[in-house]
């Protein structure tokens, strides 16, 4: 049996989101949907599993079902396959940011950079006058990232702030592209940017997994594996499983869910980031 996985994110007000976390647990377990979902005043983030048929049912009652009204109206999504179910169990958690910044001022529901699809994104990254970032963390770059990439050597997000307060300069970096896995990390980082003084922020929208998906391999900027947060561990252009992504995982210290174990605390997060 084969299974459908959906990266999916959101950022937009949620004075809610406490209300929704078991009746959108006890869906998910209705429908044999596996994964985790985190929600905060400022949106949701996930990556969830199942078969085919309750995958785009969730969606469809995400987006037009009772539990947002109609208010994910900019859900953006991605979707892969994996050969064997990818998580444990279900998980809603309540979170303070769907994506830990950990910069309170920071709001993407207020402004964040622009969006630039993934056919733009080698003309943009290709321009010498463009500071090409990767917003992930530092084992995930190893495994893969773009040509011209700066590694800001990240073990968790929240550090990007540092990275921004001691090597960036609004006067000197005048023109800055962003990516991450799934387009919530670098979204929220184009905030951060815009908000300090940085005139061009672009980020890559839909992350590099729907850059994989789009953009063929011959025409690609994309150099190694893109590690994802579940037990497939490292995705390829078309999104195709990689096998080899597992023993450069170990290398370099990460397991299945990012810095530590799958079924650790912190896991949850690290399984939903993008």
């Amino acid at each position: 049996m084969s299974y459908k996985v959906a990266a999916l994110y959101q950022f937009l007000p949620l004075p809610d989101f406490r209300d929704l976390r078991e009746p959108l647990r006890a869906r998910c377990d209705a429908l044999g949907i596996k994964g985790t979902i985190l929600l905060a005043g400022e949106g949701i983030n996930g990556t969830v599993a199942g078969p085919s048929d309750a995958i785009d049912r969730l969606i469809d009652e995400l987006r037009n079902g009772p539990f947002f009204g109609r208010r994910l109206d900019n859900l953006e999504l991605k979707f892969s396959g994996a050969a064997a179910m990818p998580f444990g169990r279900m998980k809603v958690r309540l979170k303070k940011e769907i994506v830990t910044l950990g910069d309170p001022a920071t709001d993407p529901n207020a402004r964040v950079g622009t969006y630039v699809d993934p056919a733009a994104w080698n003309a943009l990254i290709e321009d010498r006058e463009t500071l090409v970032i990767d917003t992930r963390n530092a084992f995930e770059v190893e495994m893969g990232t773009f040509e011209r990439a700066v590694d800001p050597k990240l073990t968790r997000f929240s550090q990007f702030r540092d990275f921004v307060k001691r090597e960036l300069d609004p006067a000197k970096h005048r023109k800055i592209a962003m990516f991450c896995t799934g387009g919530i990390r670098c979204e929220k980082a184009s905030s951060y940017l815009l908000a300090r003084g940085f005139g061009e922020v672009y980020h890559l929208k839909g992350g590099i997994l729907k850059y994989l998906e789009l953009v063929p391999k011959s025409q690609s900027r994309w150099k190694g594996d893109c590690f994802v947060f579940d037990e497939r561990v490292a995705l390829g252009h078309g999104l195709s499983e990689r096998p080899s992504g597992s023993s450069q995982a170990s290398e370099t210290g990460a397991t299945c869910a990012g810095e530590t174990s799958l079924r650790s605390a912190s896991a949850a997060e690290d399984v939903a980031r993008g």
